[in-house]
Order: C-alpha cells, then structure tokens, then sequence
C-alpha cells in the first residue's frame, strides 16, 4: 500500500484519489478551496445555482467508467442525459444551424440548412478523423503515452506539422463551416492555426457519442464524487494549500502544505503545474489557455426561451448555456465572452438580439483573473502553440519520479472526457497496492 497524496479537488483531482483507493493505496486528497470541484463545481447564489465551468460532456463512457471501476455505478447515483443538439451557432450573416449529436444522418440535414451540399462536405471532413480517433484513443488515452512501444503511425500523426486552421481553410469554402469546427478550440482560448489538425476530431467524437448533462447541472457530479471518496475512505484536506511537492535523494517524499508537510510515496499533481516550485521548471515553455469572461444570470419573468447552448460569432463572441437550478418561476442562465468586450455582456447579447435584461434577478461576474486565482490555474489548461505542446506539457509520468500528472494541465489534455481519461491512466501507472 502506497501513500499518495493528490493535490487539486478538482474533477481530476478526485477521479484520481478515487481509482488510487479502491487499487488499496491510502489516500490523501488536499484541496486549497473551502469545497470540492473546482471547475465542474457549481456556484450559487439566492436560491440560485449554476455549473462553474462545463455544463455537457462528450464520451459519456470516460464518466461511467470511473463510477464503475470506483464502486456503484453512476446511474445508481445520477442519470446522464442525452442533449439532442449540441449547441445552435447563430452567424453575422443571421443564419443558424442547431448541431445536432450521435447522428450524422442528422448533421447533414442540419448543415444542408445552411446550403445545398454544405452537409456532405460536413460529413466528409467529420469521416476524416476516424482513423485519427481510433489510433490516437488506442496510443494516448487509454495508455499512458510511451513514444517507444507506440504505433509509428500514431506517433506520425501527433506531432504532424498540419494544423486545425490548414485542415479547415482545404476542407472548407463556407466561412461557417469552418466557425463551426474551430468553435470548441477557440472557446478554451486557442488559436486554430496553433491547434494539431488531428484534435479536430472532437467533431467525429461530438458526431458518434452526441453531448450528455446531468439534470441540475453537471456540476451536480463533483457532489456524486465527493460522496464516492468519503465511501473510499479518502481522506480530503479542504482549506489547505499546497506550497511545493518534497524531493529528498531525487524522489519525491512528501507535500509541503499550508498546514505542515504530509509523506507521500505517491503524489498525483492534478492542479496547475506552476503553482508548485518543483513542478514550475518543467513546463516553463508552456502557456496557460485563458478562460472567458463569465457571467451568471438569475432571470425571472416571461424569460425568452433558450436552447441549452447558443454560440453567437463574431467579435465578441457570446455562448449562452441554460442549466442549473432557479427558484420557482425562475431560470439559471450563464454568459461566456471572448474577443472586443468594450461594453458589458449582457448588453453585447442584446446587441446579438437576445435581451436579457428586464428579466435579471441576481448576477454573479466572474473575470477570467478570478477564475484563475479562485481554481489556482485556468481550467482551459494548457494553450496550443503548435505540435511542441505535447512535448512540453506534463504527461502522466513526469521528471520527477514518484509525481504523476493528471487534469487539463497534463496528457491528453482539457475538457471532462479528457480529464476523466487522464485520471485512468495515472491509476495504470500507479497500479495497483
């Protein structure tokens, strides 16, 4: 049995101290916040709740997965509920298509809304990434990613010098196509011209597995997770923060925290790197992605109705996401913004043509400096800035030996799905006590 301790609460951070307790480790989970989730929490606020960070996720199998192998299964605890359509894109030109998931039957329809023939060169770029997904989820998000026993094809793949931006300018002529399938990258904060053209296959994932939510919000699920690591027995430090990760003889020994040192055989790093002295050397050459600007609205009245994600391009550009939980008579709402924000987001929606504002009960703004003092690191992860990210960026087995690495800061990278996979693979590396 091997002492570990896990530093972060965040989605990352308690997957990993739940599949390490029920391998038979002891474990120790240390949190700097007052509660558990960090970004897949929820914030409220009078009577009102609202999902931190992600409200959907895809590979709904990365989550059911990690309730199986951890005890109950998670549709003992919470149902996963399919969204028909991922989110509706509204274009300047005032054209809309509702994306629909798990159905590509579906998504030609839907794109050929947008113009005769617009679906099936959808559908072709979507097709494009199979060979990707099923390498790449073979080599690097289901095994620890070792460049030595790997497929050459694979490795090949990864560090290819084509980027997201190339692929989509040769694909597509339609400007909203190509809006379309940059959208997921450039809402973390990237750059499609720095982002590996294979992670577009995010769209052949969205396409095959469709988007799931939990009702209430999906941060309904760090309170699911906390409940399984108290049935675990993990033992979680709130309020405590993580200073430095110990390193006597070359190894790591032990945690150095706000409220004295904890032993450690094991220390899982599922927080942001470079808040942590001994991790920070290692991924100097890396740059944080950074998130929105957030706003959470409590609305009350005759609310307009609202899918359960609406992206409204152009710069700015605004998502709205439903969601949460209200008071009778009343809706949870959030904003998101990138891009020129030169007024307030609520008004820059109106400018969109959706007016929130006679309906505004309770608001809560969230910048993203807040979002990153409040976590200890952006939730986004790391920023693409080419295929030398990979290499920059941890992986589950770090330099230091006795650390591990797990959550949007290290292999595969950000976003529930990979996240949850990345928790799997430090408990491979890891085994078992």
């Amino acid at each position: 049995m091997a002492r570990v301790v896990v530093i972060g609460g965040g989605f990352a951070g308690m997957a990993s101290a739940a599949r390490l307790a029920k391998l038979g480790h002891e474990v120790t989970l240390v949190e700097q916040m007052s509660q558990l989730g960090g970004a897949m929490g929820v914030v409220e606020k009078d009577g009102f709740t609202w999902d931190a960070g992600p409200s959907a996720t895809l590979l709904p199998a990365v989550v059911r997965d990690l309730f199986r192998k951890t005890g109950r299964p998670l549709e003992r605890e919470v149902d996963l509920v399919q969204q028909p359509i991922i989110r509706t894109h509204h274009f300047e030109d005032d054209t809309t298509v509702a994306l629909p998931g798990s159905s590509r039957a579906a998504q030609i329809e839907a794109l050929d809304g947008l113009g005769a023939g617009l679906g099936d060169q959808w559908a072709a770029y979507v097709e494009g990434f199979a060979d990707d997904w099923e390498m790449i989820r073979r080599d690097f998000l289901e095994r620890p990613w070792i460049p030595e026993i790997a497929a050459k094809e694979t490795t090949s793949r990864i560090f290819t010098r084509d980027m997201l931006a190339k692929r989509l300018k040769k694909s597509f002529k339609d400007d909203r196509l190509r809006l379309l399938a940059a959208h997921p990258f450039v809402f973390e904060g990237h750059d499609a011209r720095d982002v590996p053209a294979w992670m577009g296959m995010v769209s052949y994932v969205e396409q095959r597995f469709g988007a799931w939510t939990i009702d209430g919000g999906l941060g309904r699920l760090s309170g699911v997770l906390a409940q399984r690591l108290a049935t675990r027995k993990v033992t979680v430090l709130l309020d405590t923060a993580v200073t430095d990760i110990v390193v006597r003889e070359g190894r790591a020994v032990a945690v150095s925290t706000s409220a004295g040192e904890i032993d450690a055989d094991v220390v899982v790093c599922a927080s942001d790197p470079r808040r942590l002295p001994t991790m920070a050397e290692r991924v100097r050459r890396t740059m944080p992605a950074i998130p929105p600007v957030v706003c959470h609205l409590g609305l009350t009245g005759d609310v307009p109705d609202l899918p359960p994600e609406s992206v409204f391009h152009g710069d700015p550009m605004i998502v709205v996401r439903t969601g949460g939980t209200a008071p009778d008579g009343g809706k949870a709402v959030t904003l998101f913004g990138r891009g020129l924000l030169a007024e307030d987001i609520v008004l820059g929606l109106v400018r969109k043509g959706i007016n929130l504002r006679p309906y505004v009960e309770v608001r809560v703004d969230r910048s993203p400096r807040t979002q990153v003092e409040q976590w200890g690191g952006s939730p986004m992860g790391v920023l693409w800035q080419g295929r030398g990210t990979l290499k920059e960026r941890l992986s589950t087995t770090t330099p230091v030996p006795g650390v591990y690495a797990a959550g949007a800061h290290a292999n595969p990278g950000a976003g529930i799905p990979f996240v949850g996979l990345s928790a799997a693979l430090v408990a491979q590396e890891v085994g078992p006590a």
